[in-house]
């Protein structure tokens, strides 16, 4: 700022220059620079800013999961610019319609004064939420304390997001006003706009799709065929024949995949078998589980990549075991160590279990782009193992089981069309944190008996499948059901707090009976629905579930032991022996065994 000299006491002082004492030329640049920002904001809907707060502070609100500040100003972002797109869509309609504000003209710099006062305190307020309820949940499910800067990062991205979102949307606007011209020369003006708005929603799905969709496609399929070929560190070929990928396997070590080469590499050993066995008070001979797989390259498609399965099937005599669990993998060809490791376990390695991969890419992909694949590779690789299955002598075949995690157990369910399918042709089933999309389990949860609830169902009084939210609670009453409880047996494990299983596009405007219902043990009492947020907070409470603590969100380790205690109990197995296991497979050594 330009400023005059003066003396004090004989002393040359500098007295401040007013902006009316500025050079003209710069008063000129600060006026055009206020003018042009006076612009800009005016060009906002103010119905429009209100629904962008209103949807912001819904965002914030508490939800299954704590999440980062990315993913929080991510989700703040989204909805901050959809309820601007609904305000202003109101504001619009109320303006075709004649209505006007009640305030006289002369009051409308104050009312914008308190307007945007209200809109801060709003802010304010929803971001003194997020933080107590974030500090709740992580203290509810075990985790560390959230970041102090958290409140100015997520306002920062919410922000730019949001705006970016509300500009793009104006340069559509703008494109499609230009066509509306053209076009205009042809048809009158109804009509011209109609054929604008379909030409530039038409060119930007194909250019989305073809050029951004196509290209993240592209990065993600080259990226994960890379990783496919890779091994995790400390995985090693395998030498014992009943290995698929060991010297004696129709399958090479090159050929499953990196996620084969963990699991046929993994588990315990007959050292930790036996040693298993002596701690839970059964004297028993351990053998060495089997395990077979098909890497996605077995067979030219589903059905040859099962019959390789089947053919390892063969090889190792898996036919002579006492169980057979037929598992359906994840996007990557996962298999959850724990659920196996269980088996084995329950077991003390009478066991086979057999996998296949069907893609390389992770599920959440999948999910978006390919929900069709899971089950039509859960239904070749149970129907092709069945049929083998089937041909043996009713009394010299082993028990059949089906499992799966996450889209695994979607997959898995797409083998069967119905609960009394699943009980006609197996012996058991456990599947973990099933998709909310699954038929299979979407129909049983909907028949639930009145009453009960949502997130723990209960049907035909437990006759044959059951929900268990952990198992723990339910342990006494799945070991000591069996007169109630009849075989084959199917259990879902699930938790309140997994927003894989309760996610679902109906959030959107509607609420579920999960959210109408007493809350879980592991999810905050105040997580309520809200129209559009609560869509995207469940969205969010998907991707991060995987990151919660064992026993919580899509984190399943020693319910594994309850569920598969449960359903396939080997003689002489006790309540107390599911307890040792369950916390063999919750401490980090036992995941270790499991995963190793």
């Amino acid at each position: 700022m330009r400023t005059s000299r003066g003396t004090v006491q004989g002393m040359t002082v500098a007295a401040p220059r007013t902006t009316d004492d500025a050079p003209p030329a710069a008063r000129g640049r600060a006026a055009r620079l206020r003018a042009a920002v006076g612009r800009w904001w005016a060009r906002f809907s103010p119905a429009g800013l209100v629904g962008a707060v209103v949807l912001f502070a819904a965002a914030l609100g508490p939800s299954l999961m704590p999440r980062s500040p990315l993913y929080q100003g991510v989700i703040a972002g989204v909805c901050a610019a959809i309820g601007y797109a609904c305000g202003a869509a109101v504001g619009w309609g109320g303006r075709r319609i004649g209505l006007r504000a009640p305030w006289p003209a002369h009051r409308r710099g104050l009312v914008r004064w308190v307007c945007a006062a209200l809109a801060v305190a709003v802010v304010v307020g929803a971001l003194t939420v997020d933080a107590d309820w974030q500090a709740r949940s992580r203290v509810l499910l075990d985790m560390g304390p959230p970041v102090s800067v958290r409140p100015l990062r997520v306002v920062a991205l919410a922000v730019a997001l949001a705006l970016l979102l509300v500009l793009a949307a104006r340069g559509l606007r703008r494109v499609t006003l230009a066509v509306a011209r053209l076009v205009g020369r042809l048809l009158p003006p109804v009509p011209a706009r109609l054929v604008a708005v379909a030409v530039v929603l038409v060119a930007t799905y194909l250019l989305v799709d073809g050029t951004v969709v196509a290209g993240v496609r592209h990065v993600l399929e080259t990226t994960y065929a890379q990783l496919d070929e890779q091994t995790w560190e400390g995985n090693e070929q395998p030498t014992a024949p009943q290995r698929s990928g060991s010297p004696e396997s129709l399958s090479t070590w090159s050929s499953l995949g990196r996620e084969g080469r963990r699991f046929v590499s993994g588990g315990p050993g007959t050292a930790e078998l036996a040693d298993f066995s002596r701690s839970v008070g059964i004297d028993r001979d351990v053998m060495e589980p089997i395990r077979v797989y098909a890497g996605l390259d077995t067979g030219p498609d589903l059905d040859g990549i099962a019959a390789r399965v089947v053919a390892e099937l063969d090889r190792t005599d898996a036919w002579d075991r006492a169980v057979l669990v037929v598992t359906t993998t994840t996007g990557t060809g996962w298999v959850d160590p724990a659920g196996a490791a269980a088996v084995e376990q329950l077991w003390g390695g009478d066991s086979a279990i057999a996998a296949m991969q069907y893609s390389y890419l992770p599920s959440w992909v999948t999910f978006v782009g390919d929900r069709a694949t899971p089950p039509a590779a859960g239904r070749a690789l149970f129907e092709a193992v069945h049929a083998r299955w089937s041909q043996l002598p009713p009394d010299e075949r082993p028990a059949l089981y089906a499992s799966g995690i996450s889209l695994g157990s979607y997959g898995s369910q797409g083998a069967f069309a119905s609960l009394e399918d699943v009980a006609a042709r197996t012996d058991g089933a456990v599947w973990a944190g099933t998709p909310g999309f699954t038929p299979v389990w979407a129909h049983l949860t909907a028949e639930r008996d009145p009453g009960t609830l949502e997130i723990h169902p209960v049907l035909d009084g437990g006759r044959t499948v059951r929900w268990g939210l952990t198992l723990r609670d339910d342990a006494a009453s799945f070991a000591e059901g069996g007169a109630t409880w009849e075989r084959p047996r199917v259990v879902y494990l699930q938790h309140p707090s997994d927003g894989v299983v309760w996610w679902s596009t109906d959030l959107l405007l509607d609420r579920p009976d999960w959210l109408r219902e007493k809350r879980g043990a592991d999810v905050l009492p105040d997580v309520t629905w809200f129209p559009v947020a609560t869509f995207f907070r469940v969205t969010i409470d998907f991707f991060v579930a995987g990151q919660a603590p064992a026993g919580h969100g899509h984190t399943y380790v020693g319910e594994w032991a309850d569920a598969w205690a449960a359903v396939a109990p080997p003689p002489g197995w006790t309540p107390a022996a599911t307890s040792t296991l369950h916390t063999l497979l919750d401490e980090p050594q036992g995941s270790s065994i499991a995963a190793r």
